[in-house]
């Protein structure tokens, strides 16, 4: 059955960007181990303010970021030494485990002209025996990652197994990420082996069950359900899920199974011990200042690039 249907709310990340935030959700904080998504665009902003929406470095502990665009580009720059920048149909895959930062830059000012920026952003909460991890980055090609195509329908396995296909992509615990295109009339389903599934309507509208569902919504169904998505129009979908991998605290840009790691990860970052990016290190974000209940209240973290 069909256990929620999430609305994305707007979230600023910078000065005149606004994203659309679909996780966490106070009712709903993961699916399988997706503990945090968001997605912008598509943005329209002149070139010369382009900078304005650069992110600095930051810290995360206990996730995987992934980074996947419909459109325009992003530099990344991790301290790792990585330095990539992700197209649209790639995926950057950034594991922070123990600790790591990052920053996420928009270099090339022309391609925020006319709405091309347009990406996903997702977090992927670690298994336990991951949460420390040595960081690690990697960037995949479109021709890494399987395609699937039949009559009126398009799919691009990101990460994960599902419907019989295999992604490059390196992971930590059992889950599936699909970038979907549906014309209108075409009608799809989900994995049926994961415990948590979820479905987000990027574009378009779908039909379930008789009821419409529209863009910047996100439908999460329970175990064993077998939906039958039909296409209103022409649609993009991303969906995700797998299994979950426990509860998790989450405060700013860090995630854990223990509320004193979050203790941890901020007095690491306030005394400058999560080293910044080799190639971007002459300014960063400070932490914030925590308004809230100890670590592993709600806090929501800060944003999509985040």
């Amino acid at each position: 059955m069909l256990d929620i249907v999430i609305e994305a709310r707007k979230a600023a990340i910078a000065p005149g960007m606004e994203v659309k935030r679909i996780l966490p959700f106070r009712l709903r904080r993961m699916v399988g181990p997706f503990i945090f998504m968001d997605h912008a665009g598509p943005v329209d902003i002149q070139p010369q303010n382009a900078s304005s929406m650069d992110v600095l470095p930051h810290p995360h502990i206990g996730l995987s970021t992934v980074s996947y665009l419909f459109g325009g580009q992003v530099t990344h720059r991790d301290s790792t030494g990585a330095l990539q920048v992700i197209r649209p149909g790639e995926v950057n895959w950034m594991t922070a485990g123990k600790g790591i930062s990052h920053s996420e830059r928009f270099e090339d000012p022309a391609v925020l002209a006319g709405g091309a920026l347009e990406m996903i952003q997702t977090w992927v909460a670690l298994p336990e025996k991951d949460e420390e991890s040595n960081p690690t980055f990697n960037n995949y090609k479109e021709q890494q990652l399987p395609i699937f195509t039949e009559k009126d329908v398009w799919m691009r396995q990101i990460a994960g197994n599902a419907f019989g296909l295999n992604s490059a992509v390196k992971t930590h615990s059992p889950l599936f990420y699909i970038h979907v295109v549906l014309k209108k009339g075409a009608r799809f389903g989900l994995p049926k082996e994961y415990s948590e599934r979820g479905i987000y309507v990027v574009k378009g509208s779908i039909e379930v069950s008789g009821r419409p569902y529209t863009a910047g919504q996100m439908l999460v169904f329970t175990k064993g359900v077998d939906p039958a998505l039909n296409a209103l129009e022409d649609t993009t979908l991303m969906m995700l899920g797998g299994e979950p991998v426990g509860e998790r605290y989450i405060w700013w840009n860090f995630v854990s199974s223990r509320k004193e790691r979050i203790e941890q990860a901020k007095a690491d970052w306030k005394e400058g011990r999560i080293i910044l990016p080799p190639t971007d290190n002459h300014e960063f974000i400070q932490l914030p200042e925590d308004h809230t209940r100890p670590a592993g209240g709600s806090h929501p973290a800060p944003g999509l690039l985040s």
